[in-house]
């Protein structure tokens, strides 16, 4: 079923590290380096899943391998072949082990229930890790042209794989993955022969600017944790930049802090930051917020040019990590710059992730109605409150 003759059949990892040639040989982005089969996938709908890993390219140009999972539907494929849904995940953590290649539902239940509705609809289903999850280097968290590329390249990794997929393709993602979403729309042409027919963000991240400030200001400590993965993120895209070393940033006490959130995966009620002082935490001066946080939003925010193809951006009213007064910001944005087949729903009393299951009728309807399958009767799912 593969069509890359000199590509490795098994994808190898120790202690959540995917195993990469080293040096990383030049190709072309969405070239093949690593598949493993790992057959049908009862808790997705029966879907053949492989764990892939590819070429990519970073926000600095540079040659990157990049792990992810490509999940094709049981039965036989419709003529033309299965449309493909990238699939970009929200914010799982910096760590290896925090890739969703690695997990049985890719990241959170959540995810799952989200591409089980798009492999019951019909699609294909790529899920990039992102650079830096599960392969060398640190992951840059929120780096817009790391993600959207990543997202983009893991389709043409699937074509890759398995000859006779459909030439369409949608970016679909949530939270971080919303953003990704919205800038891997920027790297279409990147996909060659293969249409990109539309993208959905839902409560894309955004106002990276606003960040670390914003933060420190809140006295959440659970807030935290995003505000050290988007210094991990910075520092990586920027090595020896204003991030720096966390130590001689943040101090001995809070670096320390912020080494074991770093090495954690995202949950919930994280016991490290129970109690914590988010101004000690942050102990980071005015001018310095503001360079850093010009920095982030420089790389991360997805609303600095306009999006050419069909848009669908959603948001829940009740969502406390991504705000909708900002995702009202990002759209207008967006249509002020020029974008011309934007649409924007909002769902009353949903939460980050509530708004995933709220949501997922008019997610399907949005794709069919720019070239995707026909979802047949569909009924919105409920997702735990976010």
């Amino acid at each position: 079923m593969t069509g890359d003759r000199h590509l490795a059949s098994v994808v190898t990892w120790v202690d959540h590290s995917y195993h990469i040639p080293d040096p990383l040989p030049p190709a072309e982005p969405g070239t093949l380096i690593a598949a493993t089969d790992h057959g049908p996938d009862a808790r997705l709908e029966g879907a053949r899943r492989w764990t892939v890993l590819y070429h990519s390219t970073n926000a600095r140009g540079a040659n990157v391998a990049v792990s992810g999972t490509v999940l094709l539907p049981s039965g036989s494929a419709p003529q033309g072949g299965w449309p493909v849904v990238s699939w970009a995940h929200g914010t799982t953590g910096v760590a290896d082990a925090c890739a969703p290649s690695q997990s049985a539902n890719l990241g959170s239940e959540v995810f799952a229930q989200e591409l089980r509705a798009l492999l019951r609809a019909g699609y294909a289903v790529t899920a990039s890790d992102y650079p830096g999850l599960g392969t060398p280097g640190p992951h840059t968290y929120l780096v817009g042209a790391d993600e959207g590329n990543a997202v983009a390249d893991i389709v043409i990794a699937a074509r890759r794989l398995v000859p006779g997929l459909a030439p369409v393709w949608f970016a679909v993602g949530h939270s971080q993955g919303g953003q990704a979403a919205l800038f891997a729309t920027h790297a279409e042409r990147r996909t060659g022969g293969q249409r990109l027919g539309a993208a959905v963000a839902v409560a894309p991240a955004s106002h990276l600017e606003a960040m670390l400030a914003g933060v420190k200001a809140s006295h959440v400590p659970s807030e935290l944790s995003f505000a050290f993965y988007s210094l991990v993120g910075l520092s990586a895209t920027e090595p020896g930049g204003p991030a720096g070393d966390l130590r001689s940033l943040l101090g001995p006490s809070a670096a320390a802090t912020a080494s074991r959130v770093i090495a954690d995966c995202v949950t919930h009620s994280d016991p490290v930051l129970q109690g914590v002082d988010t101004e000690r935490m942050l102990p980071l001066q005015g001018d310095q917020l503001r360079r850093m946080g010009e920095r982030m939003g420089a790389y991360g925010d997805p609303d600095r040019s306009a999006i050419t193809v069909p848009t669908l951006v959603i948001q829940g009213g009740a969502d406390e990590d991504v705000p909708p007064a900002w995702t009202d910001e990002v759209v207008a944005h967006l249509r002020r710059l020029g974008s011309p087949s934007l649409v924007y729903r909002a769902y009353p009393g949903a939460g980050h992730e509530q708004v995933l299951g709220r949501s997922v009728c008019d997610l399907l309807a949005f794709l069919h109605a720019h070239g995707g399958t026909s979802p047949g009767p569909c009924t919105p799912s409920p997702s735990r409150q976010g």
